[in-house]
């Protein structure tokens, strides 16, 4: 983990939408609570990764599943650890990718999805 990504990473408790309960049984994290989201696992195929992005309207939050994910942030790169969490805030630039084997990455985008609202800066897929 870098540095300048100690800022971006989130702990449980850091981000007001990820609470822990516990149970007798265990527990489990509730991410979200009566607001509109979009619930996605998204599969990067090896050594791939998705456009460069901006979207004005939403925040979204990632978690890795999988080792080798790799999460670009305005221009910050880092390879995140299993269950490592990760707020992108609307405005900020941003990608994911996979250092090598196939990885998933949960991502929780808070607000109303639209299609138009992603600006994609580069874009390798022929997509405007």
């Amino acid at each position: 983990m870098t540095e300048q990504m100690e800022g971006i990473l989130l702990e449980v408790d850091r981000l007001g939408a990820v609470v822990r309960d516990e149970r007798p049984w265990g527990g489990f994290e509730r991410y979200t609570l009566n607001e509109p989201t979009t619930v996605k696992i998204i599969d990067v195929a090896p050594g791939q990764r998705l456009s460069l992005q901006r979207h004005e309207h939403r925040d979204e939050l990632w978690v890795a599943l999988d080792p080798g994910a790799v999460f670009e942030i305005d221009g910050i790169r880092t390879e995140p650890a299993v269950g490592d969490r990760v707020l992108i805030r609307a405005g900020q630039t941003h990608r994911l990718g996979s250092s090598g084997p196939a990885t998933r990455i949960l991502e929780i985008a808070f607000g109303y999805f639209d299609e138009d609202d992603i600006e994609r800066l580069e874009d390798s897929y022929g997509r405007a």
